[in-house]
């Protein structure tokens, strides 16, 4: 079973929404060997000992897109996460350096930003600062078919 985590700063709009993109990409092509995760952020998205819920926005988005979505509730990354995964996949270079720090270095490069499996280094903008989650979707969209592509290889 190959199993791969979405990262993400707060693990509330961008991991999230690339975790249920994925799952569905993964239904529509009957693709049932591959584990996605999204539990994981690279900074405190715990309050009062509970991790907050998706962003309504994000919830909006997929909904608008018809994309499946359970309750979600954010956690921070550990290092024993890079033991459980295959990948790890962040939105943007402040989450790579983030998660490259938690993982103790990536000795097995596993440790990728999203857009790489589309031949871009870009970063997936936070839609929490820009308020653009429509753009967010679209780039998450795009590196997940990538990221399907190189599964299927």
């Amino acid at each position: 079973m190959m199993k791969i985590l979405f990262v993400c700063h707060g693990n509330i709009c961008r991991s999230p929404m690339a975790e249920f993109v994925m799952k569905n990409l993964l239904l529509k092509e009957n693709i049932k060997d591959v584990e996605v995760d999204s539990k994981a952020a690279t900074s405190d998205a715990i309050h009062n000992g509970i991790g907050m819920p998706m962003d309504v926005r994000t919830r909006r988005v997929l909904d608008k897109n018809q994309i499946p979505y359970t309750a979600h509730q954010a956690s921070l990354m550990t290092k024993d996460d890079y033991n459980k995964y295959d990948y790890l996949i962040c939105m943007d270079e402040e989450n790579f350096m983030d998660m490259n720090r938690i993982s103790g270095g990536d000795p097995e490069r596993k440790e990728y930003k999203l857009l790489h499996f589309i031949g871009k280094n870009d970063d997936i903008d936070d839609p929490w600062y820009t308020g653009d989650f429509d753009e967010s979707y679209r780039e998450i969209m795009a590196g997940c078919k990538g990221l399907l592509k190189e599964i299927k290889k």
